[in-house]
């Protein structure tokens, strides 16, 4: 018997406790095939699973509590309290409370991951408003993950079975995207798409589309510069160090004609150029996946819908989606030895 055969550990950072992430999380895990060769660390507090499985009537859902990584059982859900009281919880309200302990649930949750106590992160959804503040500036997981991990960038890479796609500028104004986009940014991007292909995905010779800015890709420089002084250079450039880097394509008629499925991946100029196709296709198994990084971080397409939350409306397919997402990267990387 090999006493290092034990299975990685995937945390999950609960999120905001009054949106749907605490069902999509239990309805996900509920179902023990999903976590069959992987070990699930809930950072959350267990009342509030004890809460919802109570409110949603998920009886099937069952956790052991523990209060470190030393006491963790491989073979069952595991629930490390991220503090000492369980805020209130009060499904479909938006309040400071909720949004306090979701990122306290985050940080533990990175910090461990940073450390190598755990494989993988799989975020659930949080409320950018109930933590960002002065003192605590938020504008998203990826760019809380990439700074504290200590990268210089990454690359939030929407993913399903169908496509994928990355963007060249991420959660800014669309009044900025025009000044923010540049060749070596493009450039910087496109390799970081193309790496994440070959060794997240196993893809040996990526093939990417670039789409452009303006419409019609600029109709030729008279509808917009971009392509001519700025796109269009970057995929020379990349081009003439032998990548397969195409476009860039006018982005409607390049969903509309279906042309994705000809390419291993997509980059997009901004977040609602590429998000909105994508979700279009695949809001239901879609995966949100910060390429670029020394650790693996997944996280469902969707928000915290208060509209929905704790009425078990909740479709979990996203967040489904997005743990095996992280169990395939983690295979990709380590490959599985076969059992003595």
């Amino acid at each position: 018997m090999n006493q290092r055969k034990i299975k990685p550990i995937i945390g999950i950072s609960i999120g905001d406790l009054n949106g749907i992430s605490v069902e999509v999380v239990m309805k996900s895990l509920s179902d023990n095939r999903t976590y069959k060769s992987v070990t699930p660390l809930i950072y959350a507090h267990g009342k509030a699973l004890s809460f919802y499985k109570k409110q949603l009537d998920l009886e099937n859902f069952n956790f052991a509590q523990i209060r470190s990584l030393d006491e963790i059982q491989h073979k069952r859900i595991n629930v490390i309290n991220v503090t000492e009281e369980c805020p209130e919880i009060v499904p479909g309200a938006e309040t400071q409370e909720a949004g306090k302990f979701a990122f306290e649930a985050l940080k533990l949750a990175v910090s461990d991951l940073k450390d190598g106590k755990i494989q993988a992160l799989v975020t659930a959804p949080v409320n950018k408003n109930t933590i960002n503040s002065e003192e605590l500036p938020f504008v998203g997981h990826t760019e809380y993950i990439t700074n504290e991990v200590g990268s210089t960038d990454s690359l939030m890479l929407m993913v399903s079975e169908q496509l994928r796609v990355g963007l060249v500028t991420g959660h800014i104004p669309l009044s900025k995207v025009s000044e923010t986009i540049t060749k070596e940014r493009i450039i910087k991007k496109a390799n970081l798409l193309l790496n994440s292909l070959k060794n997240d995905f196993g893809i040996d010779k990526p093939k990417i589309a670039v789409l452009g800015l303006n419409p019609h890709a600029g109709e030729d420089g008279l509808l917009g510069k971009e392509e001519e002084e700025i796109i269009k250079p970057a995929i020379k450039e990349l081009k003439d160090q032998n990548k397969m880097v195409f476009g860039p394509y006018p982005a409607d008629g390049f969903f509309g004609m279906a042309h994705q499925t000809k390419f291993d991946g997509i980059l997009a100029m901004y977040h609602d150029q590429g998000l909105i196709p994508f979700k279009s296709i695949s809001f239901s198994t879609g995966v949100n996946f910060t390429a670029g990084l020394p650790v693996i971080r997944t996280s469902p397409d969707h928000g915290t819908a208060y509209n929905i939350a704790g009425k078990n409306l909740a479709e979990e397919g996203s967040m489904r989606a997005a743990i095996f997402l992280a169990i395939d990267i983690i295979n990709q990387h380590q490959p599985q030895e076969d059992e003595d």
